[in-house]
């Protein structure tokens, strides 16, 4: 992962809202969660959530599945892998062990 690309992930998950809807989602497995009992279990508008989901769609945190009636948001664990691994890949190289 590059820098501009672990920016704007981070920056994604910036707002109260979204982190909430992206750790619902990584809560749920692999199986994912419609957009209905997403917006029941964090009891938010319906544009409001449409809104924060793009941003976390379009940083590739999360994919969206049509099935049926139904939106499927599921959480992207290879890029949050990939977050992750940028975030502690270069940890304590420098002088002082981490602690």
């Amino acid at each position: 992962m590059k820098l501009d690309a672990a920016a704007g992930c981070l920056e994604a998950l910036g707002s109260p809202h979204r982190l909430s809807i992206y750790r619902l989602l990584v809560k749920s497995g692999t199986q994912g969660m419609t957009v209905g009992d997403v917006k029941s279990k964090l009891d938010m508008p319906s544009s409001t959530l449409s809104h924060h989901l793009a941003k976390l769609v379009n940083k590739g945190l999360i994919s969206q599945q049509r099935e049926s009636r139904n939106l499927i948001c599921c959480c992207n664990y290879e890029r949050m892998n990939e977050l992750l691994t940028y975030l502690s890949e270069n940890c304590c190289v420098g002088n002082d062990p981490c602690e």
